[in-house]
């Protein structure tokens, strides 16, 4: 159910404590976001390693 008021101010379903993320969820995201592109680096760099030390160990 909408009350009048939320239609006037033109935010219905707005209600006290309803704020976009802030600084901190921002962060949050951001640090996950980090850790899985450094582990996925960090996989993906052994992996390039080990794929060469095969042609080295041939010459």
């Amino acid at each position: 159910m909408t009350f009048v008021g939320e239609l006037v101010r033109g935010r219905p379903g707005a209600r006290r404590g309803d704020h976009g993320a802030t600084s901190a969820e921002y962060a949050l995201m951001v640090t996950l976001i980090a850790i899985v592109i450094i582990g996925a680096v960090t996989l993906f760099g052994q992996n390039t390693i080990q794929l060469f030390h095969v042609p080295a160990g041939a010459l």
